[in-house]
């Protein structure tokens, strides 16, 4: 990426010198805790990025039937993943990061399967072979070493705020879901009137953090790991959608999304040319306006998905 001593948006830049996070100009250093994560788990990033599910998701192809059990294992992880923060509240590595009220989602998902099984949701839903290893792992460092539960909040929490809001605006079409928010709570965060404020506001409460390079390495290896287990959940999911008899809803973008992309150029893909705008390349902004001039019956709909997809590029980015 090139240098930009310019203040990004986003409030963090890699690849630079110089990373400008607030309004005082406070510059980072690439050893920060922040910073070594994204560098760290990048890779992992695209991977995830780039699983078929993810990508049918993303285009608006969601099977209901898939959607309820992913809210199911998400139910799980951030029940094991909440659990153990709050025994751990109090350490010295997690303190600073306790956020209950601004970032827990347990109850938000309990709200949301019972939207989508009823009150007797409980009875309806278990813990599936692809999601327990997630679950295990967390109640393992919860017990063994709490400063890998740095790895796992930063990991989920950063991408709800994220990505994760793309994905409920797909949903919430794909799906025809009430535009009250029912069966979206997990993406609603009451508690947090400024995304991009709480973000610097957790980076920077991560980056104060004392831990020496092991430590920070030993963080980045465990977001790795959980990108990983995520990326099994996603799998399951795939697996168990070849089974599942469900008809697919389509928002319609998925459709012209094809259609856009001119023969399956990925670099005719506006999705594509959105991400690498976001990530600085002026060549890839020309091609996205282009190819917003191109489809004018696509463009109010365009322009909205690439503002949240360039979102979304900027948590992998950044």
């Amino acid at each position: 990426m090139m240098e930009n001593n310019e203040p990004k948006s986003q409030g963090a830049m890699k690849g630079g010198p110089r990373i400008v996070v607030d309004d005082d100009d406070e510059a980072l250093s690439p050893t920060d805790l922040s910073e070594v994560l994204a560098e760290g788990t990048k890779e992992s990033h695209d991977k995830a990025e780039n699983c078929q599910f993810v990508k049918d998701f993303l285009r608006g192809r969601i099977q209901r039937e898939l959607f309820k059990r992913g809210t199911a294992a998400l139910y799980f992880v951030y029940s094991a993943m909440e659990e153990e923060i709050e025994k751990n509240r109090d350490h010295p590595h997690i303190a600073p990061i306790y956020f209950p009220t601004e970032l827990h989602r347990r109850d938000a998902l309990a709200r949301d399967l019972e939207y989508f099984y009823g009150e007797d949701w409980e009875s309806q839903v278990s813990l599936s072979a692809g999601t327990k290893p997630y679950v295990d792992r967390i109640h393992e460092v919860g017990e063994a070493d709490p400063l890998l539960l740095v790895a796992h909040s930063y990991t989920r929490y950063m991408g709800d705020l994220s990505g994760g809001q793309i994905l409920k605006k797909v949903a919430q079409r794909a799906l025809k879901l009430p535009s009250t928010g029912e069966g979206l709570n997990f993406y609603q965060f009451e508690g947090i009137h400024s995304h991009k404020g709480f973000k610097q506001l957790y980076r920077s409460r991560m980056n104060e953090l004392e831990l020496d390079a092991d430590d920070k390495q030993k963080i980045v290896d465990e977001s790795n790991r959980a990108f990983g287990f995520n990326m099994m959940v996603f799998t399951e999911l795939e697996d168990v959608g070849k089974t599942v008899q469900d008809e697919v809803q389509d928002s319609g973008l998925g459709h012209s999304h094809a259609e856009i992309m001119d023969g399956g150029d990925i670099n005719k893909c506006p999705y594509y040319a959105a991400k690498m705008a976001a990530s600085g390349n002026p060549s890839h902004a020309c091609q996205l306006a282009v190819m917003l001039l191109r489809h004018p019956p696509f463009q109010v709909a365009l322009a909205t998905w690439v503002a949240l997809l360039a979102g979304l590029a900027a948590w992998y980015f950044f």
